[in-house]
């Protein structure tokens, strides 16, 4: 399975855990990449993690790889100006040069660094998508806000199974570069996704955005809205380990978080 990981250096430690976690539940080959770069007070994610992170799978899976490609020079070519100080890290934006990186294969799983896994993703690799360029799960809250209220059909982009073949071809990550560059976007990137890409829906176990239940397959740690005792947004991750014993009281991924503390220095 080819797996795709983006950001900045201070995603690194959520990367090792989302990695950790597919390494445990999956016996399959992984070839892991990483698309990083530094822009403005981003920094780049050092080679420490590839060299962690290829160890550490190996012991699950001898033939699995991961690569590292600093996308610097690139990105900064193409900088997303209209969207460089949304509450998003612009970094996110590096999945959508996917398509000038040479060598990457024609089928990805793109996963946010907050996503972890819970079960075999056999299944969600294996989906025929030869007639779409994405698929993936309708967004929690944006689907009421953003897509059409009927059909359920603005995604969200944490996880997403991407035909790079049909992609490459139809020119969507370019498409979408330009409208991150020219167009300013609550969630840019996704919107601009959303927008131009040939898509299908997948079900909710494969981006549970919600409370986890029994056959959840990927969770995502997405920002969620409380009420009580007012109105106000909770962003949770997996690497805030005391938040997620105490106030989700999520106690399944300390043995990946406990594995990952002892082979990576994240400070």
């Amino acid at each position: 399975m080819n797996i795709l990981y983006c950001g900045d250096k201070n995603i690194a430690y959520g990367v090792l855990l989302s990695a950790l976690s597919l390494c445990k539940n999956n016996d399959k080959k992984l070839n892991i990449y990483i698309l990083t770069a530094t822009v403005g007070k981003h920094k780049a994610i050092d080679k420490q993690l590839e060299k962690t992170l290829e160890k550490v799978v190996k012991e699950y899976h001898s033939d699995s790889t991961v690569t590292l490609l600093d996308l610097s020079d690139m990105f900064n070519l193409y900088l997303p100006v209209s969207n460089m100080s949304t509450r998003f890290t612009p970094l996110c934006m590096l999945r959508l040069f996917a398509d000038k990186v040479d060598g990457l294969p024609d089928k990805l799983l793109y996963l946010d660094a907050d996503v972890m896994c819970r079960k075999d993703v056999s299944h969600l690799y294996e989906t025929d998508i030869e007639d779409v360029e994405i698929i993936g799960v309708p967004d929690r809250y944006g689907k009421w806000f953003f897509g059409n209220i009927l059909k359920h059909d603005y995604l969200n982009s944490g996880v997403l199974l991407l035909n790079m073949k049909n992609i490459r071809q139809s020119g969507l990550f370019e498409k979408c570069r330009e409208m991150c560059r020219d167009k300013k976007m609550f969630m840019p990137d996704q919107s601009a996704l959303n927008k131009l890409a040939k898509k299908r829906r997948l079900e909710r176990i494969y981006n549970e955005q919600g409370r986890m239940k029994s056959d959840t397959v990927l969770k995502h740690f997405t920002t969620f809205f409380k009420f009580v005792p007012y109105f106000h947004a909770v962003t949770i991750k997996p690497w805030d380990e005391d938040k997620l014993h105490n106030e989700l009281r999520i106690f399944e991924f300390d043995d990946i978080i406990i594995t990952a503390k002892g082979v990576y220095d994240y400070e």
